[in-house]
């Protein structure tokens, strides 16, 4: 699985016009499933994100995790993360999970994250979104379970 974080100060996520979720201060997460991924990836990937330190704490240091700063997230579901462009200038997807199992394991990547008592909004999975963002800083970390 891989993950992007961005830290923000806010979002919002629109399918077809409407309003489907929104959050304040937070990370919006764009997450992609590959093939052979399993609930070891995901158990791996929501702990990180959990864990992860990127708010500043008094002393302006990352220091601070999403519930340390009472973050929410927007959680969306991105096959394109595995986007693949060697050798080529469109990319091919047979790296990314079938849509079924993919989003099989972007709902308990969700359940997970609530577990951890983290506020988690998603988008429509497969759909076309619309998906509005405000950095903050920039802070954009990538989360790959290859190497976490």
């Amino acid at each position: 699985m891989k993950a992007v974080v961005q830290r923000v100060l806010g979002a919002d996520l629109k399918v077809d016009g409407k309003l489907i979720s929104e959050i304040n201060k937070g990370y919006v997460v764009f997450l992609g499933v590959k093939v052979g991924d399993s609930e070891k990836e995901a158990e791996k990937i929501a702990s990180k994100i959990a864990k992860l330190r990127i708010f500043e704490d008094e002393n302006e240091k990352m220091n601070l995790s999403i519930k340390d700063a009472g973050g929410e997230i927007l959680l969306v579901s991105q096959f394109t993360l595995y986007g693949d462009c060697k050798g080529c200038n469109r990319p091919s997807f047979i790296q990314a999970e079938r849509p079924e199992r993919a989003n099989e394991l972007y709902l308990r990547v969700k359940a997970l994250l609530e577990k951890e008592n983290i506020f988690v909004k998603t988008g429509v999975f497969g759909a076309d979104m619309k998906i509005n963002v405000q950095n903050d800083g920039p802070v954009t970390i990538i989360l790959d379970t290859a190497e976490i």
